[in-house]
């Protein structure tokens, strides 16, 4: 470990057999067969080529090969270096590096190094192409109308799907790199002058203190070694994921910070709050009033996937705190097990089918769901090991969770639908009570980034409640997110003048120009 550390810490010097072998030794360059070292000579120049087969635009390597071939060493000579880097290789990102490792770093990854004879100076070409599939929609962020394109594994194509939407010369893209072995590609993006230079030196702090061998699972290693300062083991989301360029677009407008993370198609968005989980797409792409129908439906199907089975499983261990009219809740008959492990059963089976589904080829996913309805459900009330009702509200927290814009929510959410149901079974309604006292507390007491997860409830502010509960339309959200602190809060500067109602006043000429019309 100490020698390889040694090696690595060291830079290219005069001698160029010396350059080469160092440089073989690091990339293990003829032991690995797609790490290829390639020896040249243009001008009476000796020049070894580094790149990995696969990562390079092999058209590019094969232009810079055929102009360096018609190079003669009067062209070269002096300033050798200085010549190829500013006549020869005319391609759009060339620079300089000295130290092996970084030589190293950019030739795993996908970038061509030149060694140059006489030079203590390596010149790094930027020429890859990396293995990527199109930009296709998402599959847990669809919309009925809406664009169609997605982010996708490779960062480059990120970052210019959110430029596309966003030609801000304010629009910041910071690289990093994590992972003392994998230098994972790391792309911190905000807008100059909106976000808050405080939110952006944290989040960037936390990024370059990393301090991991690697990143395989990308943006989730990156999460929870980020979010670890505020709490490691909170299930609730402490970022919210996109797969939309036009959600993680609007998040730039407002303020917040992304965090992009190469090999994944999810962005992080970061601070966020409860509420933006929340939140879809879909209520932006229809009229107002539909909007906020939808999202009310959705908060609606968000609490009833929480509170519905604990409240069904209360009433019915405990029938006399139902008034009269609502007696008829309850199970006719209970089965030959426990309510509470029916309840139990049914969460687990629930995960158990979805975990299969997600295993399953796509041709049989519609099998597996009617041998999970019919074969396993329906068998199971006929023997009588389920109630009726219990597979019937077991189906509506279901779908409540699925109907939940973020995965991750839903999940901690199902987590905490388990501790509401066994405290409802050991202490009666003040176990539900207890129950969601305790996720209310939770919850207020966490924070993301420095920001209050139940903002704008807790601490409260009315105006931005409001914004939750009702999806105003364009033209009167003129402020952002006061909690992310941002530089240029407006958002429609002028819009809150008031405009006169009168009628416009036009002259003689263009009256009467006017009413021909």
């Amino acid at each position: 470990m100490a020698e390889r550390e040694e090696m690595l810490s060291g830079k290219l010097g005069r001698n160029f057999q010396e350059n080469v072998a160092q440089l073989d030794k690091i990339l293990a360059a003829g032991i690995c067969f797609d790490v290829h070292s390639r020896p040249l000579e243009f001008g009476q120049k000796k020049i070894q080529m580094y790149f990995v087969d696969g990562l390079v635009d092999s058209t590019s390597i094969l232009d810079m090969t055929r102009i360096l071939s018609m190079v003669e060493r009067n062209d070269l000579v002096p300033a050798t270096l200085h010549k190829l880097v500013q006549t020869y290789l005319s391609h759009g990102q060339v620079t300089t590096e000295a130290a092996l490792d970084k030589i190293a770093s950019h030739v795993l990854a996908g970038r061509t190094a030149f060694i140059v004879e006489g030079e203590q100076e390596a010149i790094i070409v930027e020429a890859r192409r990396y293995p990527a599939r199109g930009p296709e929609e998402p599959d847990l962020e669809k919309v009925v109308r809406g664009s169609r394109d997605g982010f996708t594994e490779t960062i480059i194509f990120n970052t210019a799907l959110i430029r596309r939407r966003i030609r801000d010369p304010k629009l910041r893209f910071i690289m990093l790199s994590g992972g003392k072995r994998s230098k994972s590609d790391i792309c911190l993006a905000y807008i100059e002058d909106i976000a808050s230079p405080e939110l952006v030196a944290d989040i960037k702090r936390r990024l370059e203190k990393l301090n991991i061998d690697g990143l395989p699972m990308a943006e989730k290693s990156v999460e929870e070694m980020i979010t670890k300062e505020d709490n490691a083991w909170n299930p609730f989301p402490q970022v919210r994921y996109t797969e939309r360029p036009d959600v993680a677009a609007a998040h730039l407008l407002e303020g917040h910070v992304l965090i992009m993370v190469d090999t994944s198609p999810s962005i992080m968005i970061a601070p966020t709050t409860f509420f933006h989980h929340v939140q879809h797409a879909e209520e932006y792409r229809q009229a107002p009033i539909v909007g906020a129908y939808i999202r009310w439906v959705r908060l609606l199907a968000i609490v009833a996937s929480l509170v519905v089975v604990p409240l069904w499983l209360l009433f019915s261990l405990h029938p006399g705190l139902l008034p009269k009219a609502l007696s008829f809740i309850g199970p006719k008959k209970i089965g030959n097990v426990p309510l509470i492990l029916q309840f139990l059963i049914a969460e687990v089976s629930i995960d158990v089918v979805r975990m299969a589904a997600i295993h399953t080829p796509s041709p049989l996913t519609t099998s597996l769901g009617l041998i999970a309805a019919l074969m396993i459900g329906e068998v199971a009330i006929n023997i009588g090991m389920f109630a009726p009702e219990v597979i019937m509200y077991m189906a509506i927290a279901a779908t409540g969770t699925f109907a939940t814009p973020s995965y991750e929510l839903g999940m901690a959410l199902r987590l905490w639908r388990y501790l509401l149901i066994i405290l409802v079974y050991a202490l009666s309604w003040p176990g539900l009570v207890l129950g969601v006292l305790a996720l209310f507390v939770f919850l207020a007491r966490s924070r993301s980034f420095g920001v209050p997860y139940l903002w704008p409830l807790i601490p409260f502010n009315w105006t931005a409640l409001k914004a939750i509960l009702i999806r105003y339309p364009v033209p009167i959200q003129n402020s952002r997110p006061s909690i992310l602190k941002p530089v240029d809060t407006d958002r429609q500067p002028g819009q809150s003048i008031p405009i006169p109602s009168r009628k416009p006043q036009f002259g003689k000429g263009e009256k009467e120009e006017n009413e021909k019309d």
